[in-house]
């Protein structure tokens, strides 16, 4: 585990250089902001991929890589916020909108102990007809009824709208986010996770996550979580109207928060960012989706400088009026463009143990690739999702495709519980993978999606190689 603060910060060095990359490599200098955009867009993909690997490795080591079986519960889809980039949200009067009972948020969570899963993630829109009872009961049963699970859930901006919709007592709101979360943590809640990050960057941030907290309020709530001992992780999702600086801000601004954590209560057994995860925005059915991207148009002229990065500034203080089509036109990210972002979020977030690889947006090719760019943990074994795949996405795997990826990236594939201890490591004959005979007879299959008949229920139309070759990094 990542204790330290590293000790160096060489604001005038080439960050090309070996010698500089070789002691970022062992934790004896970190990156400034205008060092890791550099790296961006100078270093060629391989190089930083190289460079990422052997941070990871110093980190975690050359043999065990990481997964976790958990059920991500999307418990309402009624909310607030018109986020642009969300196909999930409903405004609660459509014949779709919902709101799980709690018997039925305990039946997924059976579901998820019968197969040996240790953890449910669950979130949901932001809906004002839930009062905090509600939420209380919900946790309080799930901890009567299955005491071993690890419940990490409600991400900040619905912790924020607790606050507008309870007017819980507090003259700041830190005071108020301190209310509700011993409120939340004494009825069950043992972590919170890092959703609702998107960009951190104001201009971006107002553009697409309308009625969604700022980025002072999503990191303040995690700062009161780590003073009352609870992990969180941290997330971004990027490729449409943002800069590139605006992802080097958004990554620095975890750092800068977890060395404040770190500072302030690490030693009193406070809690941390324990993971950072992106991934591309997924377009379909979306309303920011709808938007032109850039070089599309005849007249886009790919030489001139993308909208949001005429915009973006690594303070985060972009000005939205420095060029006229900011918020129109996006950029999606392709595969290197994703392994280029978590190469550099590896290397830049020194204080925060674990990168996780994006296969549920990336598909299991890349989020095994993902596993020599610097991620040292493949997520969850995911049985039911309905946010991401609202958007387009329909990647899901079970536990021996999960394993046998890992395998075949050059590692040992290893279960793990929230706090990145291990539970299990696949060494043996017993290994999950080890049990399959015919691997051409595995698919890549649909998510889950509410109402349906359950991940694994629509099998796509090819199968999925699972191994990627010559990848001896």
């Amino acid at each position: 585990m990542i204790t330290r603060t590293p000790a160096r910060i060489c604001p005038d060095a080439d960050p090309m250089d070996p010698g500089f990359l070789e002691g970022l490599v062992h934790g004896e200098v970190r990156l400034t902001p205008e060092q890791t955009l550099r790296i961006y867009q100078e270093m060629p993909i391989q190089e930083l991929g190289r460079w990422a690997d052997a941070r990871c490795r110093a980190i975690h080591g050359e043999q065990l890589r990481t997964y976790v079986i958990d059920r991500n519960i999307n418990y309402t889809n009624v909310c607030t916020a018109k986020c642009t980039f969300c196909a999930f949200r409903r405004n609660g009067d459509e014949d779709d909108a919902y709101t799980l009972e709690v018997d039925d948020i305990l039946g997924k969570i059976r579901e998820l102990v019968a197969i040996g899963g240790t953890q449910i993630l669950m979130q949901g829109g932001m809906n004002p007809e839930l009062p905090l009872e509600w939420y209380e009961t919900l946790l309080s049963t799930i901890r009567s009824q299955f005491p071993s699970v690890h419940v990490h859930a409600f991400s900040p901006p619905e912790i924020i709208e607790f606050i507008d919709f309870f007017d819980p007592p507090g003259a700041t709101l830190e005071e108020q986010l301190r209310w509700v979360l011993t409120r939340l943590q004494a009825s069950g809640l043992h972590t919170v996770p890092g959703g609702g990050g998107e960009i951190f960057a104001e201009p971006v941030r107002k553009k697409i996550g309308l009625g969604k907290c700022n980025a002072e309020a999503w990191l303040s709530t995690m700062r009161v979580a780590h003073e009352l001992g609870m992990n969180t992780s941290a997330t971004m999702m990027f490729g449409h109207i943002e800069g590139i600086a605006d992802r080097v801000h958004h990554m620095e601004l975890v750092r800068a928060w977890q060395d404040r954590s770190i500072t302030d209560f690490g030693a009193d057994g406070g809690g941390r960012t324990m993971a950072f995860i992106s991934w591309p925005f997924q377009r379909e059915n979306t309303p920011l989706g709808r938007c032109r991207e850039w070089g599309d148009h005849e007249n886009d002229d790919l030489a001139d400088v993308f909208p949001g990065d005429a915009v973006a500034r690594l303070d985060g203080n972009g000005d939205r009026d420095a060029h006229p089509e900011f918020g129109r036109r996006v950029r999606m990210a392709g595969s290197s463009d994703y392994l280029r972002t978590q190469a550099l979020s590896r290397l830049h977030l020194d204080n925060v143990h674990s990168i996780g690889a994006s296969w549920v947006t990336m598909g299991p090719h890349i989020g095994q690739v993902a596993m020599a760019w610097g991620a040292n943990d493949m997520g969850s074994v995911m049985m039911e999702e309905n946010v991401v795949s609202a958007a387009g996405t329909t990647y899901c795997l079970d536990e021996p495709l999960l394993c046998h990826l890992i395998r075949g990236a050059g590692f040992t594939p290893a279960q793990r519980n929230n706090a990145y201890e291990i539970l299990k490591v696949h060494d043996g004959d017993d290994a999950p993978d080890h049990s399959v005979t015919d691997w051409s007879t595995q698919r890549a299959r649909k998510l889950h999606v509410q109402n349906d008949a359950g991940c694994g229920s629509q099998e796509a139309d090819a199968p999925v190689n699972l191994t990627v070759q010559g990848n001896d990094r």
